[in-house]
């Protein structure tokens, strides 16, 4: 009898899988709050942002202690996620 997974990161085995190394700068980089960050899940960390939001692009509004507060939009919806800094990468070529 297979028993079948119902946990968080149920079928993130591809989404998750780390295809570069990460440097402990991506850890301690800092963001200003109007700048443009994609979400790029580090699965190594302990604390996850949801699977769903993998990928997407939005703009930091604030900070939660040590985590940022990045506003997007999911389809026709406004929506904020907190997140640290090792899940989160600066746009490049952007104007503010």
């Amino acid at each position: 009898m297979v028993r079948k997974s119902h946990g968080s990161k149920k079928g993130t085995r591809d989404l998750f899988k780390s295809r570069r190394k990460r440097t402990v700068n991506e850890k301690l980089q800092k963001f200003e709050a109007g700048s443009t960050v994609h979400i790029d899940i580090d699965p190594s960390s302990s604390s996850l942002v949801f699977r769903r939001f993998q990928g997407k692009t939005g703009k930091i509004v604030g900070m939660r202690g040590r985590s940022y507060v990045v506003e997007f939009t999911d389809g026709k919806k406004k929506k904020k996620i907190i997140a640290s800094s090792e899940h989160l990468k600066i746009v490049r070529g952007v104007k503010e």
